[in-house]
């Protein structure tokens, strides 16, 4: 059962040091909880191709898929991908609900477990690698500040929190990359032939931005822009939509957009840019205050 949201507060006497687990009530709400296998493809070639020197250099491998859902699914296909790039990887499912987690127990196997808890990471260690996908999506846009802070204030040095949003088949999925100590990048990836324009996307976007889309915000012009020069390209549709998304995407870094990665990652159908670019107003130029 979906519990009614609760507003969800910053960590008080927590330093950024700490890196135990915390004790008490978990953090956060139960959520619907729908998932798919294989939804968060398109993120974890993220995390295995232009990050995945994190989790080589980490000295600790540990990994946390935090709101894994109603399904273990996508916590087994995180472990199973990561393990190619750092076999004594650790991943740890964290579930709030704790029906999910019973159920989910019966995979567990050498470097794959699961936990009952919620935004304070009740694990052992810091984690170099934290993922909530479809989870934040459903809390208050007023809270997304907070939550950020808390998961931030337990990531091992080098660390990164994801924070993605997807539809229910994973062909239009986008994220939010933080570190300890502020958001680096917002990152696109649709799958070609899906859509009409880039900016469709929107309906997908993670929490912090959602709401934003509106003329006087930085992401409705960022998507506005991307819609221009999808366009601008349409000469090159009879070559291949990786050709003309490539084309898109170098108009944009040429118009000045700090477009991050580069042509390996755009015939991907993903494109990855700087926060400060997309920042909405309360994120005070990219900085969560």
């Amino acid at each position: 059962m979906v519990q009614k949201a609760e507003r969800v507060d910053a960590p008080r006497n927590q330093g950024r040091a700490k890196g135990g687990p915390r004790s008490g009530r978990p953090v956060g709400n139960v959520t619907r909880g729908t998932t798919n296998p294989n939804r968060m493809r398109r993120l974890d070639r993220w995390l295995t191709g232009p990050q995945a020197w994190r989790l080589r250099a980490a000295a600790d491998p540990l990994v946390v898929d935090l709101g894994y859902g109603s399904s273990p699914a996508t916590a087994v296909e995180l472990f199973e991908r990561l393990s190619v790039i750092r076999p004594d990887v650790r991943v740890v499912g964290v579930e709030i609900e704790p029906e999910r987690v019973r159920l989910a127990k019966e995979l567990e196997r050498p470097g794959l477990s699961f936990q009952l808890g919620g935004f304070e990471l009740p694990v052992p260690g810091r984690p170099v690698l934290v993922r909530a996908f479809n989870v934040l999506r459903q809390y208050e846009e007023a809270d997304v500040e907070n939550i950020w802070r808390l998961v931030q204030g337990r990531l091992a040095p080098g660390g990164l929190f994801i924070d993605g949003t997807c539809d229910e088949i994973g062909r239009r999925v986008t994220w939010v990359a933080l570190d300890a100590e502020r958001p680096l990048s917002l990152s696109l990836s649709l799958r070609f032939g899906g859509f009409e324009l880039p900016s469709e996307v929107a309906e997908r976007l993670p929490k912090a931005l959602i709401h934003r889309n509106v003329p006087g915000e930085k992401i409705h012009s960022y998507l506005q822009a991307m819609d221009k020069a999808w366009l601008d390209a349409a000469p090159l549709a009879s070559f291949g939509n990786r050709q003309r998304w490539s084309a898109m995407c170098r108009t944009l870094l040429d118009a000045g957009w700090p477009v991050q990665d580069g042509p390996s990652r755009w015939r991907l159908g993903e494109l990855t840019v700087g926060w400060d670019a997309v920042a909405p107003g309360w994120a005070h130029a990219g900085r969560v205050p």
